[in-house]
């Protein structure tokens, strides 16, 4: 089933954003989380960019996206710009973000499977 990237949330916008980086990572149904093997910490670690800064931080200094807060509160904004430019919000700045370099790698609509829906 197809997804707006502008919509996506929780293991669904994880998901994508490890599907453009080519991230292997499996499902942990136990956990209702993703999870890949950290080669540094010799074990399974959680995956959620999304809402961890550790995982997300990196990808938002490595790409150059851009955040902003116009609004006190749940309104963030995040662009990147290339040949073309991507402007994604979000309630987070970290969702905000994520979906933004999303769209810039996978378009506005992916294909994603149903079980994580």
């Amino acid at each position: 089933m197809k997804v707006k990237v502008s919509e996506a949330t929780g293991p669904v916008l994880n998901w994508l954003v490890a599907k453009c980086k080519g991230e292997a990572t499996k499902w942990d149904s136990d956990e209702d989380a993703f999870v890949f093997f950290d080669r540094e910490e010799g074990g399974d670690r959680h995956y959620a960019p999304s809402t961890d800064w550790a995982q997300g931080g990196p990808i938002i200094e490595r790409e150059g996206i851009t955040l902003r807060n116009f609004i006190q509160g749940d309104a963030w904004d995040a662009e990147l710009g290339y040949e073309r430019t991507f402007l994604e919000s979000g309630p987070t700045p970290l969702i905000a973000a994520m979906r933004c370099y999303v769209a810039s790698n996978l378009g506005d609509e992916v294909e994603v499977p149903e079980e994580l829906l």
